[in-house]
């Protein structure tokens, strides 16, 4: 058992009108963070800050990953956990964790789709997602890399009653 921590992260489920989740392509690996041809996809995800709010970091990360600022909460998960894949690669910033702990927001987009941007960087941060597009959640957890399927099967079950047309 490893003796490394979970990195602690936020998820977003982003719902349209139709009842769909926003998810984005990743275009690169970072770290044991992998992308796999096929399993780019996924929801916008982040880590948090010392001291931060967890609400305030899931609309800092969607808003850093996605330009989105207009949503309103819709609900929110307990924590959920997911270990890093072996990694061999060279150092890097995720090295002391073991996978992350996750707390995962539903939020209802209430904004403009033209405002949606994954590639301009933000605060800093170089964009993660390359596309964006709305997905029927019961199916992304076939669209993202094997190690993070769980913990979308269990969003995905927590937050169907919101994956309904309003």
């Amino acid at each position: 058992m490893s003796d490394r921590l979970y990195r602690p992260n936020v998820g977003i489920a982003l719902f349209n009108a139709s009842g769909e989740v926003l998810i984005g392509r990743r275009f690169r690996d970072d770290g044991p963070e992998i992308v796999l041809p096929g399993l780019e996809w996924q929801m916008p995800q982040g880590g948090v800050d010392p001291g931060e709010d967890l609400r305030e970091a899931a609309r800092r990360e969607l808003w850093e990953e996605t330009n989105v600022r207009d949503a309103d909460f819709l609900g929110e998960t307990d924590w959920l956990t997911y270990e890093f894949p072996a990694y061999d690669g060279p150092p890097h910033r995720f090295d002391k964790f073991r996978g992350q702990r996750q707390k995962w927001f539903a939020l209802r987009f209430t904004g403009n789709e033209a405002d949606i941007d994954p590639l301009t960087p933000r605060n800093g941060q170089p964009a993660e997602f390359d596309a964006w597009r709305w997905e029927r959640l019961a199916r992304v957890p076939d669209i993202v890399v094997p190690f993070r399927r769980e913990v979308y099967r269990e969003v995905a079950q927590q937050f169907s009653g919101f994956a309904r047309p309003l």
